[in-house]
């Protein structure tokens, strides 16, 4: 089983080379690549459900000194989102672009984005992880570019250099924890690290970083004009992957290796920051003139959302009550991933079939895209937080524990954000149901739209009539390597 996670990394690498190589073949042999990538993972899954968390050390280097891979059931559970979403965006993209040239440019990039991403979730050092932020930032700004224009290259820019800005501040955190310990692993860190000057510097500029790169408020700059002007497929993996995987490592350091050196009120201070991205973000979304924007604009909000369970988490001692916080968290992140990929995918087939993505224009688009809509309808209702979905079970388990600790000003934003994604999402329905003419006639295409289908019905009932089996495979969640 521990052969998995070297091959989760290795395998979408190889699909990377042999797509480069073969570009007449890119299409048959990326997806090749994307279902070996898939059954691997899935394989991943399958090992840490029957034997518990797997750890993998490359060469037969343990640490410190060689470089491992890891993966508890956290980490299963969003490489199997990763993996689904991946899928869902690869089978989409086939018939997406057009252009030959342009999809025999997509496949290559978006392999190694998809490496790059497992090796994230997988990374068990501080300095493998900003290996893996790299090459995750230079192949997600080169998948930007690829919607052509003047407005997609200047976005691309400017995200490749928030990354790489983002890149070098992470970079310095690595430099001065090494110095001061000599090591980087992070389970090796977790009983050395301490409430310190050099300890307390190094995770801010760790946590500035992954800030972001995760488009935390108030860095969320670069973001809506980045996913707006991409291509859907590349909107939807940098919505729904990049950015969460972000979000996760630097939560994962905060609540894991570098508990010992995090102090309540700067826990406050990440809560506030996510609560006011999930108020900005929610305001502007309900503003946006634009589909894709208003769905980047929600991205902002829904990335706040996964920081209010800082200050809720940091304080407690490991038993059912953290256990079940660090579970909704996770819940949340997943159905995230589910809900916005379906939302881009389905906000990309508006627009290329309609040839704009116009909230106030899209009359008629309920009665010549009914499955689109009703992916937008389902992508909403788990964006909203509505029974079943996921988002649902999470925002409960986060208000009742806010409630129990006494925090109830956390109430507020979650709040305010619920009640501005329902007015953002039956904004977007109402236009859809309205039967005024529009000037092109487009009609469904089944196939197209079923990879967003299958991830909103993800996101709406399969993680919420699946809490228990997820449970199973998350009994007991720690955040740790």
């Amino acid at each position: 089983m521990n052969a998995s996670l070297p091959l989760a990394v290795c395998l979408p690498l190889l699909g990377a080379l042999a797509t480069t190589l073969a570009p007449a073949r890119a299409r048959a042999l990326g997806l090749i690549a994307a279902l070996a990538s898939s059954g691997v993972v899935l394989w991943l899954v399958v090992g840490v459900w029957e034997q518990g968390p797997l750890r993998a050390s490359l060469g037969g280097w343990s640490a410190p000194l060689g470089i491992a891979l890891a993966a508890d059931g956290a980490v299963a559970a969003l490489l199997a989102m990763t993996a689904m979403v991946a899928l869902a965006i690869s089978i989409h993209a086939g018939g997406y672009f057009r252009d030959p040239e342009r999809l025999r440019q997509f496949w290559p990039l978006w392999l190694l984005l998809w490496a790059a991403l497992n090796a994230l979730f997988l990374a068990a050092d501080l300095f493998n992880i900003y290996v893996g932020l790299e090459l995750l930032g230079l192949s997600g700004a080169a998948l930007a570019a690829l919607g052509g224009g003047r407005a997609a290259l200047t976005a691309s820019l400017r995200y490749l250099l928030v990354g790489l800005l983002g890149s070098m501040t992470y970079l310095l955190g690595v430099a001065l924890i090494y110095a001061a310990h000599g090591q980087l692993d992070l389970a090796l860190l977790g009983t050395r690290l301490g409430p310190g000057l050099v300890d307390a510097t190094a995770l801010a500029l760790l946590s500035l970083g992954l800030a972001l790169k995760a488009a935390l408020f108030p860095l969320h700059f670069w973001l809506p004009p980045t996913h707006a002007n991409a291509p859907a497929p590349v909107s939807a993996a940098l919505s729904a992957l990049v950015g969460k995987v972000a979000a996760w490592l630097l939560l994962m350091l905060w609540l894991g290796p570098f508990a010992a050196v995090t102090q309540p009120a700067a826990a406050t201070l990440l809560g506030l920051l996510g609560a006011c991205g999930v108020i900005w973000g929610s305001w502007r979304a309900l503003r946006a003139e634009r589909l894709k924007l208003l769905a980047a604009h929600s991205t902002v909000a829904q990335i706040g959302y996964l920081f209010l369970f800082v200050p809720l988490i940091q304080g407690l001692d490991p038993g059912p009550e953290r256990t079940a916080l660090l579970g909704a968290l996770l819940l949340m992140a997943l159905t995230h991933g589910f809900a916005k990929a379906a939302f881009f995918l389905a906000a990309g087939q508006v627009q290329q079939l309609a040839g704009h993505d116009r909230i106030d224009a899209l009359g008629g688009t309920a009665q010549r895209l009914p499955a689109t809509t009703f992916t937008l309808g389902l992508a909403g209702v788990a964006l909203i937080g509505l029974p079943p979905s996921g988002s649902f079970i999470g925002k409960w388990l986060l208000l009742e524990a806010a409630i129990d600790q006494g925090q109830w000003w956390w109430i507020l934003p979650v709040l305010a954000g619920t009640l501005l994604a329902a007015a953002y999402v039956f904004r977007v329905l109402a236009r859809a149901f309205n039967q005024e003419p529009t000037p092109l006639h487009f009609v469904t295409q089944v196939r197209a739209e079923l990879p967003g289908l299958v991830l909103a019905l993800l996101a709406v009932a399969g993680l919420g009539l699946a809490t228990g089996a997820l449970w199973g495979l998350l009994e007991p969640v720690e955040i740790d390597r």
